[in-house]
């Protein structure tokens, strides 16, 4: 097992820049797409106008979560299926050692993200999410912060961060929600596709994670120390709380369906 971590020296002052510009424009990105969402909410849901000042606050930090949630899905998929960058026909065990100017770019402006939400949470507490998100949160910034100032990992990170892709149907659910159509058949068609997005990309993706740390753990072991037992915890405590969330999902499903059913036979 190597013993390297970029902070020890081989993270150089280009790399710095190119994260902290990255993450500065995460932060930038936030407030175009809250101030974005609040301008164009009120043309497509007339029912914007009349929610109250923190509910509006809410919805538009919605935006830039689903924003976010669009622009990490499109790149991890570009970079772990497209490009060759994870390829191990390509670079052989050298794959959990792959970093480039545009992975480390990615994960700077998801880091910027996570910032700019969590400082957000923390102003309005508990109104954009309770301690849950904030562990949340916290735990992915520690896990992004550590693979791309070392360099190592990036492959199991970009897996971790392709399951943002659920996030739109769970900010969709809300808005709807938020707006009155909580009875609609909109409502019921995007629980169904949130439970069957929630079991692909944090159920099924993340077996498929653990799955290929098994048949690799010989790359594994080449992590630094804190990156390495951090590979080892991180993955567990998200799958169990993508269980719990998964588990309260289908309950919620099952729940709208029965309503909908019972209204038709009505």
């Amino acid at each position: 097992m190597t013993t390297n971590f970029a902070f020890t020296g081989d993270y150089d002052s280009s790399k710095q820049l190119v994260l902290l510009a990255s993450v500065c424009s995460g932060i930038l990105m936030c407030k175009i797409a809250y101030d974005l969402t609040g301008f164009i909410s009120p043309l497509l849901f007339s029912a914007y106008g009349k929610l109250d000042g923190k509910v509006r606050m809410e919805w538009n930090n919605r935006g830039f979560s689903t924003f976010h949630a669009v622009f990490v899905s499109v790149a991890s998929i570009y970079l772990l299926v497209i490009s060759d960058q994870f390829d191990e026909s390509v670079h052989g065990d050298s794959v959990i050692n792959s970093s480039t100017r545009l992975s480390e770019s990615v994960m700077g402006i998801s880091l910027g993200y996570f910032v700019a939400d969590l400082m957000m949470i923390f102003w309005h507490f508990p109104t954009l999410g309770g301690v849950e998100y904030v562990f949340h949160h916290c735990l992915s910034m520690f896990s992004i912060i550590l693979s791309v100032t070392s360099g190592q990992a990036q492959f199991y990170i970009f897996m971790v961060l392709l399951s943002e892709a659920t996030t739109p149907f769970v900010n969709l659910r809300w808005y709807l929600d938020a707006s009155g159509q909580k009875g609609s058949k909109a409502y019921t068609l995007n629980g169904i596709a949130l439970f069957l997005g929630w079991l692909v990309a944090r159920i099924l993706l993340f077996i498929y994670f653990f799955v290929h740390m098994y048949f690799h753990f010989h790359q594994v072991k080449q992590v630094f120390p804190l990156g390495y037992y951090s590979l080892l915890a991180v993955g567990p405590v998200l799958s169990t709380m993508n269980l719990l969330w998964f588990w309260k999902i289908t309950k919620g499903l099952i729940k709208t369906i029965s309503k909908a059913t019972g209204m038709k036979k009505q």
